[in-house]
């Protein structure tokens, strides 16, 4: 039962990556077939984004209503109606329509689907999920470009993937006996395991379900809470800004050709994933608050060598130093945040993480794009480092606070 549901889970997170890159690819061909300007597909994501933080706001509520296991179904099967939609439509004004429930099921499996291995599994588990994450996004953009470059439409590709996760939907609803009994509570030492869970959980991942769901003000009265917020905010904004523009970086402020730029950053997110998957085994040894700072450190590294008069030179192993330093510090943070807040608060506080996250992904890249615009891109190592030493302070403040809490619990 554990293994085949731990299967499940990773399934989900593909089917969550699968997705996410669909629209960067397809939309050169998109625009110019709806007749909008190439700058609109910022307003299907910000709808999406706007859809996810919703869900995402939401999540604790609908999680101790419906348990993680119908929840996790339903957000895929409603991402798949929306990938649908995405097929058959002919307008821009159709798929604004349908972007609104591809951000609702998306900001819902998230925060279920973390919250729930956050408290049932070991770190190494929660750094694999997000590894699956990275494998979906990079399956999504290569179905899209088979389908391109077999001459046939985009549609035809958003098409297949609505396909694969309506197929992962039926799996997820015919797996829902599966989620009524809990896996086993790995427990080790440090922050690795959240303390305190014995008893906490119910059938289905719902946890005290008698106690009544947090708003946002009583999750902001946590302590710790909005210094965790604000970490989270500041590293998903340093992730999408270097994602963004470090190929606009490379080909304006350091004169690299444009197919060389792509497929450097290319590799920031191959970084990712495959530091995802390593940091799997690193978490066998160490905690989680050395991952996330030593994932910090690792980027800081990468950051500091766009400054050297050497950059053109050291951006390639940078980007790929960042990207090996975020891979731990998202799935780090998420899994120790029953231990560091408390089971009977994680579900309100993962629930505001991801919907932290995706406003600093909707917010601090766009402004970059401002700034390099109005200034130059030189600026880019500056304000990525500015993200990063904010997230770190934010963080370790952050370890301060609800340290002090738990010792005045106790």
């Amino acid at each position: 039962m554990f293994s085949i549901l731990l299967l499940m889970i990773y399934l989900a997170f593909i089917s969550l990556g699968l997705p996410d890159a669909l629209l960067g690819s397809a939309w050169p061909i998109m625009y110019q077939e709806f007749a909008v300007p190439v700058s609109y597909s910022g307003t299907v994501f910000m709808i999406i984004c706007g859809g996810t933080i919703l869900s995402s706001l939401n999540s604790e509520k609908l999680n101790r209503r419906f348990g993680t296991g119908k929840i996790t179904a339903i957000s895929v099967f409603l991402t798949a109606i929306a990938l649908f939609g995405f097929s058959i439509s002919h307008s821009f004004l159709m798929l604004c329509l349908f972007a609104i429930p591809y951000g609702l099921g998306a900001g819902s499996v998230d925060a279920a689907l973390n919250h729930y291995v956050a408290l049932h599994y070991s770190s190494r588990h929660m750094s694999w999920l997000h590894c699956m994450w990275g494998l979906g996004a990079s399956v999504g953009p290569y179905i899209m470009g088979f389908v391109l470059q077999r001459g046939e439409p985009w549609n035809r590709g958003y098409l297949i993937v609505s396909i694969i996760q309506f197929i992962l939907a039926i799996i997820l609803f015919c797996s829902l006996s599966l989620w009524k009994k809990n896996p086993e509570e790995l427990k080790e030492n440090g922050s690795n395991a959240p303390v305190g869970m014995e008893g906490k959980a119910t059938s289905d991942g719902a946890e005290a379900p008698k106690q009544r769901a947090l708003s946002l003000k009583e999750v902001f009265a946590i302590p710790g809470a909005k210094e965790s917020l604000a970490s989270f905010y500041g590293y998903c904004a340093l992730e999408q800004t270097v994602g963004l523009w470090a190929g606009s970086f490379m080909v304006l402020a350091l004169g690299m050709e444009e197919k060389l730029a792509a497929s450097y950053v290319a590799l920031f997110y191959f970084g990712i994933t495959f530091g995802r998957f390593l940091s799997g085994f690193f978490t066998m040894k160490w905690k989680d608050e050395q991952m996330v700072l030593g994932g910090s450190a690792i980027v800081f590294f990468g950051i500091f060598l766009l400054f050297t008069p050497w950059s053109k030179a050291m951006v390639l192993p940078a980007l790929i130093l960042i990207g090996l330093g975020c891979a731990p510090v998202y799935p780090s943070v998420i899994h120790s945040t029953p231990y560091n807040f408390g089971v009977e608060h994680s579900s309100a506080l993962i629930g505001a993480q991801m919907a932290s996250a995706y406003v600093g992904t909707l917010i601090m890249p766009p402004l970059f794009g401002v700034l390099g615009r109005s200034f130059s891109m030189k600026l880019f190592p500056y304000y990525s480092m500015i993200l990063l030493l904010f997230m770190v302070f934010t963080y370790r403040r952050m370890l301060q606070v609800t340290k002090k809490a738990r010792r005045e619990k106790r």
